[in-house]
């Protein structure tokens, strides 16, 4: 990486909050951003969506700014706009602006933070339904990909659970619902506040200590890890109306903090880092199976899923899938090539270093690592990443191969004997 290290400051205040200042001072934008252990992986059947809910009303006012457009008028008037979004074990409120306006917007954004007036919940109730709307077909049955691979892997498990829930749920929350979860999540014992861009490093904490200390320390929530009883391969397929079918290759593998992460972020790189990388040049450019195909780890703090993703013709679902397999089998047993281990390394550096660009990219590296306990800075992750040899890669690979791991769905039309000959090839998969 570049000599010059990522200059950061944290300080954990009386309540219990984890307040971090990372200037990038090249940049013109301030950014302020909250990180809270939030989201469907702390929900149960019965209040599942109730955490991305709960999202949606926060910024629909408090008892001085009375509705949603009164909220979003105070930052942009400030040059700024709020954003926020749930995740599955996560979520993250924040505004950018222009540093001249944050001391003011950090006022605001405590207050929208610190004091929701949970108005217009029937309302907000019909947005988050048509939100749910977009992951189902004309009969209401789930077809998201992604939700259905979840659903496959975990179970009854809350990773099983889809983030925004069920319409039914959504019905049923109430403002004494809402402030319960509020109250149990949105502490300082589960929260950390992240500063970024063109900020001062000890005025950005100062405005930590002044808008949220107050931020209640509550008890830092540990999620139930979800168990491994799957015995060999999973298969779903879901019947949809569609031009292609949506398929997923899902592997159960590490969780985000596990000491071979490095070695898993390589496994990534190498599989899937652009056009010239194994996967699309294999399915794409030499084959011509689909238009497009990518792969993506999804760690927790407890687990983690390599899923691969690709739209395809329906009759070419069997033949996608078998590349894909093959692909992760060929490199546990093969291992990658130094020129592969050589480039990977070489982007790894290109994109930490690009993290300085992005007040954005920034806080959630330093968020998210303060949030689940993996504080380390870019330089040391390079360090890390560095260090992976071909041996680490392939021993990720193995791991990552066995039957009992592997997950598949397709969502389309798999006609003339393609559902027999995917149920053939995923319930037949092995490896030694």
């Amino acid at each position: 990486m570049s000599s010059t290290q990522t200059s950061f400051r944290t300080v954990v205040l009386d309540n219990g909050l984890r307040v971090v200042a990372v200037p990038q001072p090249q940049l013109h934008r301030a950014h302020a951003g909250l990180y809270v252990r939030v989201g469907s992986r702390y929900e149960t059947a019965e209040n599942n969506g109730l955490s991305h809910f709960l999202e949606h009303m926060l910024y629909r006012g408090t008892d001085r700014l009375k509705n949603a457009h009164e909220v979003n008028l105070a930052f942009e008037s400030l040059g700024g706009y709020l954003y926020a979004a749930t995740q599955t074990d996560f979520g993250v409120f924040s505004v950018t602006l222009p540093p001249e306006s944050l001391a003011a917007a950090c006022g605001l954004f405590s207050e929208v933070m610190h004091r929701p007036a949970f108005c217009d919940i029937e309302i907000e109730k019909g947005i988050v339904c048509e939100e749910i709307l977009e992951d189902l077909d004309d009969e209401g049955r789930q077809v998201d990909a992604d939700n259905i691979s979840r659903a496959l892997i975990y179970g009854s498990h809350p990773l099983g659970f889809t983030i925004t829930g069920g319409e039914q749920n959504v019905r049923s929350f109430n403002e004494a619902m809402l402030r319960e979860h509020y109250a149990r999540h949105y502490t300082a014992a589960n929260s950390v506040l992240v500063f970024s861009g063109a900020v001062d490093a000890d005025a950005a904490i100062e405005l930590g200590v002044k808008n949220f200390s107050d931020l209640p320390r509550g008890e830092h929530i540990v999620p139930t890890p979800p168990p491994l009883t799957q015995k060999k391969p999973r298969l779903r397929i879901v019947e949809n109306m569609s031009s292609q079918t949506e398929l997923r290759v899902c592997f159960r593998t590490i969780s985000d903090r596990a000491k071979e992460r490095s070695a898993m972020d390589m496994f990534m790189r190498i599989i899937d880092d652009g056009m010239s990388t194994r996967l699309y040049h294999r399915i794409c450019d030499s084959q011509g199976l689909c238009y497009d195909v990518g792969a993506s780890f999804d760690g927790y703090e407890d687990d983690g899923v390599v899923d691969f993703v690709a739209g395809a013709q329906h009759a070419r679902t069997t033949r996608v899938t078998e590349e894909i397999l093959a692909l992760v089998r060929e490199l546990a047993e093969e291992g990658p090539t130094e020129e592969e281990l050589v480039k990977a390394r070489q982007r790894h550096v290109w994109e930490l270093s690009g993290l300085r660009d992005s007040t954005e990219d920034l806080a959630a590296f330093y968020g998210t690592g303060y949030l689940f306990d993996r504080v380390e800075t870019p330089e040391e992750r390079h360090e890390k990443l560095a260090a992976v040899t071909a041996d680490d890669v392939r021993a990720i690979a193995r791991f990552i191969a066995q039957p009992e791991r592997l997950n598949v769905i397709a969502v389309g039309l798999l006609e003339n004997d393609e559902d027999k000959r995917l149920t053939d090839l995923v319930k037949g998969y092995k490896f030694k």
